[in-house]
């Protein structure tokens, strides 16, 4: 009897344990969910919040319209090149006086008019050679003031050229900077957020996890708290049936009246014949031993203090007779 309550005692702790566990597990599984619904919920919000995809050259405009037309500009300094036409009215004026003035002598000193020719023709030649230098300095002054001219335009259109080079090679090195932001600062931005919800799904699959843990420990628990009362069930059993199986016949001499000894069993124990004082243990006559004549391992001490024999360990069958 004691050995079932022993393991009566164990199995209702182990169900007791199981029971313990299979709730520990179940609030680990609970909050373990919480936690997971509470993770995908932010992911799902961290997706949504996802930036747009940008086209970082969406505003590059096209810069041609800086480029201006120079060609107006370009003029030939040689088209308005002109005749020294002042030396050669300078000249007929010239030859009108000498004429003039060659009349008048001839008139005051009545000289032939071969000599007044001869006179005219020398004053006339002078005054050509003075006309003749005039032009040529003037025609040299014409040349000098269009290559001057060509000289100026050339470096006009020189720093025309070098300022409007500037402002497209600035125009293209801002755009392409702005560009360039742009694209930082999108990159910077999905790498970051990429990263959050990476680290978000991280815990969520980290939280499903010890869901499916807390789980099994709660499947476990509740298949060990069973296996308990199962081996509960057992103990029952097998104790009950070994109670029925090897009786314990109270053998205690102080029970029993009328004792004769009737034989001795193969093992050398007495065999003896009695009735029970207490008619409550038993009414005629019965067949057994005497327990202070067996050996101890075959004797149990009952509640009352009498002596009670285990039948099943020793030759002798008790019985009535």
């Amino acid at each position: 009897m004691s050995m079932i309550i022993v393991g009566c005692v164990g199995a209702v702790l182990a169900v007791g344990s199981s029971v313990f566990g299979s709730m520990e597990a179940s609030k680990a599984k609970r909050e373990a969910e919480a936690e997971k619904r509470k993770q995908l919920a932010k992911l799902a919000q961290l997706e949504k919040n996802r930036q747009a995809i940008i086209n970082p050259y969406a505003n590059v405009k096209n810069l041609s319209s800086m480029a201006k037309d120079l060609s107006g500009m370009i003029n030939n300094p040689y088209a308005s090149l002109g005749v020294a036409t002042n030396a050669a009215k300078f000249e007929a004026e010239q030859v009108d006086l000498s004429l003039a003035n060659t009349l008048d002598t001839l008139r005051d000193t009545g000289a032939s008019a071969g000599g007044a020719t001869a006179l005219a023709q020398a004053a006339l030649k002078s005054k050509q050679g003075i006309s003749a230098s005039i032009e040529q300095q003037e025609a040299q002054n014409e040349k000098l003031r269009a290559e001057g001219q060509q000289e100026m335009q050339k470096g006009k259109m020189a720093e025309a050229q070098r300022m409007q080079g500037i402002q497209l090679s600035e125009a293209e090195r801002m755009q392409n900077a702005d560009v360039a932001g742009k694209q930082f600062v999108f990159n910077a931005t999905e790498n970051r957020q990429q990263q959050e919800i990476d680290r978000t799904a991280g815990l969520a699959g980290i939280a499903g996890q010890q869901s499916a843990q807390a789980q099994a420990d709660q499947t476990g628990a509740i298949t060990s708290g069973m296996s308990a009362l199962g081996s509960i069930a057992m103990s029952t059993g097998q104790g009950y049936a070994a109670s029925k199986a090897t009786p314990k016949a109270e053998s205690d001499r102080r029970l029993k009246k009328n004792i004769e000894n009737i034989g001795v069993s193969p093992s050398g124990l007495n065999i003896y014949s009695f009735e029970y004082k207490n008619k409550k243990f038993g009414e005629g006559v019965f067949q057994g031993v005497m327990s202070d004549e067996i050996p101890a391992k075959a004797v149990v001490k009952g509640g009352d203090g009498y002596d009670r024999v285990d039948y099943s360990l020793i030759d002798v069958e008790f019985k009535k007779i």
